[in-house]
């Protein structure tokens, strides 16, 4: 039984990974069983069984594509000390998970979030709860860093919120359409810069 069990977690485990990338290349929308059957070497039913529906896979697949972003953004700054400190930390990662994106085209969330913004539905709605927690975390950050004097308290912590998701979705264009291989390092500079001054003594780094 607990075998069994192992192996049904590295089969699924496998199969997420395959449709990872190839809803990279071509989108939630375009994820077919039967190319994954092929990849995988498995049977249609083998590989739509532990989810249950195309759709169900398609939640795995996006969940997967969050937790990869998370795990490359967000856990490893969590050490930093709260404040500018930390968003530092938050926009290198970020930006260095832009020019060094694990999947072949560019940030998932990105690509997935122009697919669905128009396109109502299960997958459109997990997509926005995805964003919403994203921009609640940085905002948070930056709250939390104007608490501590680190940002200025005239700024308005919405607007940098925009302002920084903004920049990183011009830099995964630049990098992936463009080819522009400044533009990671011009991103860092300018949600570095949008966050105002470092204060002399403190968010430093």
């Amino acid at each position: 039984m607990r075998r069994s069990a192992e192996e049904a977690r590295r089969t699924r485990e496998r199969i997420v990974s395959t449709a990872v990338s190839h809803a990279s290349g071509e989108g939630l929308s375009g994820l077919t069983i039967g190319a994954l059957a092929e990849t995988l070497g498995m049977s249609k039913a083998g590989v739509i069984g532990p989810f249950g529906s195309r759709a169900g896979l398609q939640a795995a697949v996006l969940a997967e594509a969050v937790d990869m972003f998370t795990n490359a953004v967000v856990a490893p700054t969590l050490a930093a000390d709260p404040g500018l400190a930390r968003l530092h930390a938050v926009i290198d990662a970020w930006c260095a998970y832009l020019a060094d994106s694990p999947f072949p085209n560019g940030c998932f969330v990105t690509a997935a979030s122009c697919e669905l913004d128009g396109r109502p539905g299960e997958l459109r709605t997990r997509l926005r709860d995805t964003v919403t927690r994203w921009h609640g975390f940085l905002r948070e950050q930056i709250v939390t860093a104007q608490a501590a004097g680190d940002i200025g308290a005239e700024l308005d912590a919405g607007d940098l919120v925009s302002l920084l998701s903004g920049i990183a979705m011009s830099a995964n264009q630049e990098i992936q359409l463009l080819g522009d291989e400044t533009a990671a390092a011009r991103a860092r500079r300018l949600m570095r810069a949008a966050l105002g001054p470092s204060r002399p003594g403190r968010g430093q780094g």
